[in-house]
């Protein structure tokens, strides 16, 4: 599968595919410094294009083995297209999969195997600590140092190139390429990082506000592919057991996550955002609103650009996609995700008239870019919208209120009596994140109907009347919540759902459209580094924020929220009891009562920005 091969689950791959390769062969020596001309395969651009290999040193004398593909027209000179990546630089595969519109544009492809991957010599370090500022003079080398000694290279010594450099990535590759965006070479004028990773413990891949998004920290790693994840990974038990059941001391990689459950140094070293200051290439961040891996990065790398290197041209791309979904080889237009059938070919849209361009323009002075600071796709009414500022200057932000009675609504009840709605949470029976029978988590998980949710008991439904207007969410989803817990810790799930009118043909006949959905796992509530237990019994503010969306609520649709306690497998099961849940034996799990609370000075509620007038 193309998918696999281009975006491996980024945890897998941090791991090993197979989660013993990392510990065992993090460090690996490469073969003669110079390698001779390939055969060249099969391709469409055979007659246009020919690749060598070769290994560039760094600094600290590293070679990093590059696949540099080039025109056999040597009458041009070309601009150079950069990517770096872990998942390993094959040629044959790369010159089969060149992007026609790049390809047919001309540029030299030059994909590169970072440290301790593929056949790059050194260590491979998981999100690599970055960056000391001291680095310059103290000899330390990182992905940013790779990146300007690569680049530093590949100008003096890959023939016909025009002196510019483009880079870019998706998923880890986008973290290479927001790391190689850092102090950068002159050379580098134009970075889009796509769907990157930028913290791993806050919201990406691995972590949703601490709490461990085990489907795809653990879904395949085990090296077992069972039909249903649920079951799997539920007799599997706490997180304890994995060692003794399966790497048997073999994996450092999962040592060290499990090692670390809160935001310590580990952690925050790993964190590029607060290093995304004096950024001198221009940058084009992309992401999907689908997309279960890498939103968060995508929308944080560009406000941390944003708010941290105000002279830099950033722009922002969201589409309706999957992880991944908008890049060419993957054999999707954009026209679809799930049920959902959009009125354009969407990646196709965003290849040919914003990505090419971007690079067109700043790699050889093509023509002025009519690019928005953001331009985003609206998931209800299946239109682009551009703005100057995210969320949108003109939003507004409107709170909605839980209410007894399963109800939601946008006044403020007066009055009311404080009261609350409650269920019982069971660790051994828990919520599962899909209706499906499915060995991992399908990549369109997040457009299923969730009805097969609001009917389990463990699971608060609450839901407005029928929309007498549209309803436009643009940007984040604040939860403000009352609760308390019988036990000393729990998750909540915050589920934001459109609910379409029992008018509409089938199948999208009251269909309940999961809009966005995210998880605060409550020991975290006020800090991520120095977690708390809660008091059993006492009513608690909980406050966190979910990710971005935009999304019109059409006029007779609903609006409805879902509550619950599990996720599973998305997300591990929580013990319910303040303990290092990664430590945690089988007998630590238990029933907890959980209680949302309403009226008076407990009011839950959802914040959320909104276009005016609706």
């Amino acid at each position: 599968m193309l998918m696999r091969r281009l975006f491996p689950y980024p945890f897998f791959l941090c791991l090993g595919m197979g989660i013993a390769a990392l510990g065992a062969s993090a460090a690996r020596e490469t073969g003669p410094a110079n390698v001779p001309q390939g055969q060249q395969p099969v391709s469409e651009f055979e007659s246009d294009y020919e690749w060598h290999e070769s290994y560039i040193p760094m600094r600290d004398g590293v070679k990093l083995h590059t696949v540099i593909i080039t025109p056999r027209d040597s009458s041009k000179r070309y601009p150079i297209l950069l990517t770096r990546t872990p998942y390993g630089s094959v040629p044959e595969r790369l010159m089969k999969e060149l992007d026609p519109l790049f390809a047919k544009a001309g540029y030299i492809f030059v994909n590169q195997d970072v440290r301790g991957k593929g056949k790059s010599e050194g260590k491979f370090i998981i999100m690599t600590p970055e960056h000391d500022p001291g680095k310059a003079t103290a000899g330390i080398v990182d992905e940013s140092t790779d990146a300007y000694d690569t680049i530093d290279w590949l100008i003096k010594n890959v023939p016909n190139n025009n002196g510019r450099v483009g880079l870019k990535g998706v998923s880890y590759n986008g973290f290479f390429a927001t790391a190689g965006m850092i102090d950068t070479h002159p050379a580098l004028k134009a970075v889009s990082p796509q769907a990157p990773q930028a913290d791993w413990l806050v919201g990406d891949d691995i972590h949703h506000h601490g709490a461990f998004t085990l489907i795809m920290g653990g879904g395949g790693q085990f090296n077992v592919h069972p039909s249903d994840a649920y079951k799997f990974f539920l007799d599997l038990g706490s997180l304890a057991n994995v060692d003794a059941k399966f790497l048997h001391g073999h994996s450092p990689g999962w040592t060290e996550i499990m090692d670390h459950g809160t935001y310590d140094s580990y952690w925050k070293s790993r964190n590029i955002l607060p290093h995304l200051r004096d950024i001198r290439p221009a940058v084009l961040t992309v992401g999907g609103w689908y997309d279960a891996y890498n939103l968060y990065g995508a929308l944080h790398v560009f406000g941390a650009i944003k708010s941290q290197s105000p002279g830099t041209r950033v722009a922002l791309v969201i589409g309706p996609w999957y992880h991944g979904q908008w890049v060419f080889g993957y054999g999707d237009s954009g026209e679809s995700i799930g049920p959902f059938h959009f009125s354009t070919p969407t990646a196709d849209i965003f290849r040919k008239d914003i990505e090419l361009p971007f690079f067109e323009h700043y790699l050889r002075d093509g023509p002025d870019l009519d690019l928005p600071l953001t331009y985003m796709f609206d998931t209800g009414a299946d239109a682009w919208s551009k703005f100057t500022a995210w969320p949108p200057k003109e939003s507004v932000v409107k709170s909605l209120y839980f209410e007894k009675g399963d109800r939601l609504s946008f006044d403020l009840p007066k009055q009311a009596p404080r009261g609350f709605d409650e269920y019982v949470s069971d660790p051994a029976h828990p919520v599962p994140f899909t209706p499906k029978f499915t060995g991992g988590m399908a990549r369109d998980y997040m457009t299923e109907d969730q009805r097969f949710a609001a009917t389990r008991p463990d699971v608060l439904v609450y839901q407005s009347e029928p929309l007498e207007s549209d309803v436009t969410v643009v940007g984040s989803v604040i939860p403000h919540l009352f609760v308390s817990t019988s036990g000393t810790d729990s998750d909540w799930i915050v589920k934001l759902i459109d609910v379409h009118p029992d008018s509409e043909p089938n199948p999208m006949a009251g269909y309940e459209e999961m809009v966005r959905g995210d998880i605060v796992r409550a020991k975290f509530r006020n800090s991520l580094e120095n977690p708390q237990p809660m008091v059993p019994g006492k009513i608690t503010p909980i406050q966190f924020q979910m990710l971005d969306a935009f999304h019109t609520f059409k006029k007779g649709h609903q609006i409805m929220v879902q509550i619950e306690s599990t996720w599973f497998p998305m997300i591990d099961r929580n013990p319910q009891k303040f303990v290092d849940i990664y430590k945690a034996s089988d007998a630590d799990f238990q029933k907890a009562t959980e209680r949302l609370y309403f009226g008076k000075a407990a009011q839950s509620r959802l914040d959320m920005n909104v276009l005016p007038n609706q």
